[in-house]
């Protein structure tokens, strides 16, 4: 059997196990507001299924800058960007789980992706000397999640106001992999010897795993500018979705040692020289900052396309519209029971905050 077989039975089993807990999920949702209460700042709102396709409930507002959502258990953890705050959503609200050591940020720098393996949390932020991805033990259970001492499994990556990459992502055979954008040093990236402009790959504790396509290299693939989201379909296949710069932004499926052209092309290159995007985007038009999948459908969060798109995998250059009235959409995931969510990004210094702004939001099946 292979790994994406193993990989997809275990989502089905973690699915049918997130099923039977439905009332226990469904109990702390409510409690969180998703039951019509009435909440102050920082609190939930609307009900436990938005109405129809595309239709949105807030689960949360008045966030501060947040970048990424991760799963522990049927707990939703969030990174704030600028305050190095982590998140529970619990209670009339949220509480704060901890506050990452250092954080460094500035520009799009500062606390990034999180990600959960077992019960560790991953996480990718600024530091003193560079960017980093440390693992923290989490403690605790849902509506007391804590986390323990950080060890710094990868350090010194390249740092910038700009082009940080910074989403975390466990992939189907068990591996960490991690974008690291070029930190304005664009020409780096054609480099597979540093770091800036990559894709990289380790194991739990920072190794390099031994069939990594460089020796004794993390760097799984190259010539990115600020690659973003991360996702893998059901068959195995990875996806990475990446900040173009005046042109084009671009939606890659992910092969071990290929070069994805940046700065020597943006969009649909040269011949074989290049790993050529299965779906380009203006830039006015995505700006891509996170990618989910479920089934067939791949969802696209757009920061300056302001809105949340889906397109079929079988056909990736088409996309529909899913939600484009609520700003900057910086995330998008899918909770342990299916339900699809995403985080606004209005308060990151490059939106206009409206009312409760930010917020995470479940939308309603597009």
């Amino acid at each position: 059997m292979s790994a994406a077989q193993d990989w997809t039975m275990d989502r089905n089993r973690n699915k049918a196990r997130a099923r039977q807990t439905r009332i226990a999920l469904v109990s702390a949702l409510c409690a969180v507001g998703l039951a019509g209460c009435s909440l102050g700042p920082g609190s939930s709102s609307g009900s436990i299924q938005p109405s129809g396709p595309g239709a949105m409930e807030t689960v949360v507002d008045e966030l501060d800058a947040p970048w990424s959502v991760a799963w522990y258990q049927d707990a939703a953890l969030i990174s704030e960007r600028d305050t190095g705050r982590i998140l529970e959503i619990v209670g009339d609200g949220t509480r704060e789980v901890g506050v990452v050591p250092d954080v460094v940020s500035g520009g799009e720098g500062g606390l990034l992706g999180l990600a959960v393996e077992g019960n560790d949390l991953f996480v990718y932020s600024g530091g003193p000397d560079g960017n980093r991805i440390q693992r923290f033990p989490l403690t605790g259970s849902p509506g007391s999640v804590g986390i323990g001492e950080p060890v710094t499994i990868l350090d010194d990556l390249p740092q910038s106001g700009n082009h940080n990459g910074g989403r975390i992502a466990f992939g189907p055979d068990g591996l960490l992999y991690a974008t690291v954008g070029d930190a304005g040093d664009r020409d780096q990236a054609q480099d597979p010897k540093t770091l800036g402009g990559t894709i990289v790959r380790l194991t739990r504790d920072g190794e390099i795993p031994s069939d990594n396509p460089f020796e004794d290299s993390p760097v799984y693939s190259y010539g990115h500018r600020n690659p973003q989201g991360l996702a893998w379909a059901e068959d195995g296949t990875m996806y990475a979705a990446e900040f173009g710069q005046d042109t084009w932004d671009e939606l890659n499926i992910i092969e071990p040692g290929k070069n994805y052209g940046w700065p020597e092309v943006e969009g649909r290159g040269r011949g074989d020289e290049f790993v050529d995007p299965v779906a380009q985007w203006s830039t006015d038009e995505a700006s891509p900052s996170a990618i989910a999948i479920q089934g067939e459908h791949l969802f696209v969060a757009n920061l300056g396309g302001e809105s949340l798109t889906r397109l079929d995998l079988s056909d990736p250059q088409e996309s529909t519209t899913v939600v484009n009235t609520v700003g900057r959409v910086r995330e998008v995931t899918f909770s342990p029971d299916n339900e699809l969510l995403i985080l606004t990004n209005n308060t990151d210094g490059r939106g206009t905050p409206g009312d409760g702004d930010d917020k995470l939001l479940q939308v309603g099946d597009g």
